[in-house]
């Protein structure tokens, strides 16, 4: 996927103008919404797991090095093999040489934005391999040659009935049938491809040093055919993904499930400890986990950011985000987009090409209530827009602009004498679009109102706020 996340000024203006898009993202994130909170209410003191849950992630943050290298130990010594990436280069080449070495010819995926990240699916066929994305969300967005948009629902932008078409022009599926038999054909369709796979590479949602497990959530059940029926199970992490033990775990599967979707629990939990033993009949015979960095490492050593590696990739912040809803991800021209992407993008990718996005948010601070984590996410936006504008990164005519405001406000007898000069300006109720940008595209959408005939200054002066304010006495003194 090319990088166009400098784009964000210009593709927001095309996301905003569909409505289709729009309607869609905004049904299926509330949904999300009111689900998440029902749940959330179940619980005793959510705020209490939240805590614990960051209390855990930022203490193995602390000692990253130490948890891998354990998590790395306890699966070769069951049989598995641990390998470090440092970029998506890098990763890309280890798999490569992974499937390779198996023959693969036909491999299939789960779910995976880490994989969405490095543009793994682009190097296998560029390979000569032919990949299949076994998540229906995914496999609908390969089917259109498009990428995901969410977190948790990558299809979420897409009303249904661009599905109906889709799957009647490819499989002949009547128009308008619902959405179990879409399912049902896909399922179909790929169920094919799970038993001829030489190769199956899935994502993490935790990895538990202790046990030397990989832990994978999921409602459709492809991940589990994903990791236990082809010959080789590629598991591809970012190195943030790493718990210290089981304990830790039950607290983050309370949260996940219910802050990504509002459920109690996922359909399907799996914990693979490395390629299958004789006594079991299913499972891979090679079982392989890539860690990557791929610019973690620079955002670990930034105490200001460091805290977005807590995420756990629920998606709450992009659901409750009123910019995400208006948008969808796409906009964001990355993988990661809505809160935690303005905040993450910049730190993986550079905040030189990705300066737009903390200025994404109208920070309100609903991504900082509803992150399970805990991650400060409406002040990390505010750190990040200080340094992009600190760093000489925001346009000029903008940057001009703020200096001139600046002036403006710290010079008692300018305010005045501009606050004069603008009573003179005969207009009427509002003030006109004068084309004078970003003020105008600002007024497109909005009246700014004529200024008032009499500033603060006059009424002051003439005594007006002296009247309506109430009179106080001097208390007399008590005999106590």
């Amino acid at each position: 996927m090319e990088i166009s996340i400098h784009d964000f000024p210009e593709a927001h203006l095309r996301a905003l103008a569909n409505t289709g898009v729009r309607g869609a993202v905004m049904r299926a994130t509330q949904t999300f919404n009111q689900a998440r909170e029902e749940r959330y209410a179940e619980l005793p003191d959510v705020e209490a797991l939240k805590a614990y849950a960051a209390t855990v992630k930022d203490h193995t943050l602390e000692h990253l090095d130490y948890y891998l290298g354990r998590l790395a130990d306890n699966i070769e010594s069951r049989g598995g093999h641990v390998h470090f990436a440092l970029d998506g280069a890098d990763a890309n080449q280890i798999i490569l040489a992974i499937t390779q070495a198996a023959n693969a010819k036909l491999i299939v995926k789960s779910k995976s934005m880490v994989t969405e990240e490095i543009e793994l699916n682009h190097a296998l066929e560029t390979a000569g391999m032919k990949v299949i994305e076994s998540d229906l969300g995914e496999y609908i967005l390969q089917l259109e040659g498009e990428h995901p948009s969410h977190i948790i629902g990558p299809a979420i932008h897409k009303p249904k009935t661009e599905v109906d078409e889709l799957f009647h022009k490819l499989y002949d599926v009547p128009l308008g049938s619902s959405a179990d038999v879409l399912a049902g054909k896909a399922r179909e369709i790929i169920r094919q491809d799970f038993l001829n796979a030489d190769v199956g590479i899935s994502g993490v949602n935790f990895a538990v040093a202790e046990s030397g497990s990989i832990v994978i959530v999921e409602n459709e059940g492809n991940a589990r055919l994903t990791t236990s029926r082809p010959r080789v199970h590629i598991a591809v992490m970012g190195l943030e993904k790493v718990i210290p033990n089981i304990h830790d775990l039950g607290v983050f599967l309370k949260l996940l499930p219910r802050a990504a979707t509002g459920q109690r629990s996922t359909v399907f939990v799996s914990l693979i400890s490395g390629p299958k033993t004789d006594l079991e009949v299913d499972g891979p015979e090679e079982f392989h986990v890539v860690v990557l960095d791929n610019g973690r490492s620079s955002v670990l050593a930034d105490i200001e950011m460091r805290a977005s590696l807590r995420c756990i990739r629920c998606g709450a912040c992009l659901n409750t985000c009123p910019v995400y809803q208006q948008l969808g991800g796409h906009a964001y021209g990355w993988v990661y987009s809505g809160p935690i992407g303005s905040v993450l993008d910049p730190g993986l990718l550079g905040l030189s090409e990705a300066k737009s996005l903390p200025f994404a948010s109208s920070l309100c601070g609903a991504c900082g209530d509803v992150c399970p984590v805990k991650i400060p996410l409406p002040q990390m936006l505010v750190t990040q827009r200080t340094r992009a504008v600190s760093g000489g990164l925001m346009p000029v005519a903008e940057t001009l602009g703020i200096k001139a405001f600046k002036n403006l406000m710290k010079n008692p007898a300018l305010y005045k004498l501009s606050s004069k000069l603008g009573r003179f300006v005969k207009w009427g109720k509002t003030m006109p679009n004068l084309g004078i940008a970003p003020l105008s595209s600002w007024q497109a959408t909005r009246d700014f109102p004529a200024p008032n005939q009499k500033s603060f200054r006059d009424l002051w002066n003439e005594g007006l706020n002296t009247e309506a304010a109430p009179k106080l006495e001097k208390p007399e003194a008590s005999d106590d």
